[in-house]
């Protein structure tokens, strides 16, 4: 693993050489979103960083397979759960995310175990009554990973902002469908009034993980 600290946040963070081609690539710091750029190249040159075995087996480390070409890229990860739909991915890019698919959502929560991503997006092929049978293994992560992902629902019959629909089904927002082309606005106006919701409360969390 290459290890590079976020110039801007100062985040530490580990990159699986083996994925990063021989040249000079950039992606945004999944805390902070500053630009940070890489070449792998010049810090085998320099070895800062050992080369990669030719033939030895990738163990665990690797991610689980999943059904979108994004997973392999650098940057922060949105993670879709159920219908694959095109608005979803635009509303994931727009707001610095690339958009990962997963139709299943135990296959997903394999990712979801590996990546953490920060957002996820739960577009069921039916809304049921909560809670949502379909997307149990999501939602039923371990609190401590659970509340480091932002959980969207996108549903047809749901109205956008609806708090107690929120509530029931154990998400952080509600979207409709027909308002994903204004995301960026009702992500950002969502996120600002979570964040301050739950700052006391992160902030309990590290001081025990530095005690």
């Amino acid at each position: 693993m290459i290890r590079i600290t976020c110039t801007s946040c100062q985040k530490p963070l580990s990159l699986d050489e083996t994925k990063l081609p021989m040249k000079e690539v950039s992606f945004p710091c999944p805390v902070c979103k500053a630009k940070l750029t890489i070449d792998r190249s010049k810090l085998e040159t320099q070895g800062a960083a050992p080369p990669a075995p030719a033939a030895a087996p990738q163990q665990s480390s690797a991610p689980p397979e999943d059904d979108d070409d994004h997973a392999n890229e650098f940057g922060s990860k949105a993670l879709i759960i159920g219908n694959d739909n095109p608005a979803i991915r635009q509303a994931a890019k727009l707001v610095g995310f690339l958009p990962v698919h997963h139709s299943d959502a135990a296959k997903g929560r394999e990712f979801f175990n590996h990546e953490l991503p920060q957002l996820v997006f739960l577009a069921p092929p039916q809304i049921t009554a909560p809670p949502l049978e379909s997307m149990a293994a999501i939602t039923s992560v371990i609190p401590t990973e659970r509340r480091k992902a932002f959980y969207v629902l996108i549903a047809d019959n749901l109205r956008t902002l609806d708090g107690n629909a929120a509530f029931l089904y154990g998400v952080d927002l509600v979207v409709a469908t027909k308002d994903l082309g204004q995301f960026p606005q009702i992500f950002r106006d969502a996120k600002s009034v979570h964040d301050r919701l739950y700052a006391s409360m992160h902030a309990v969390l590290r001081e025990r993980q530095l005690a």
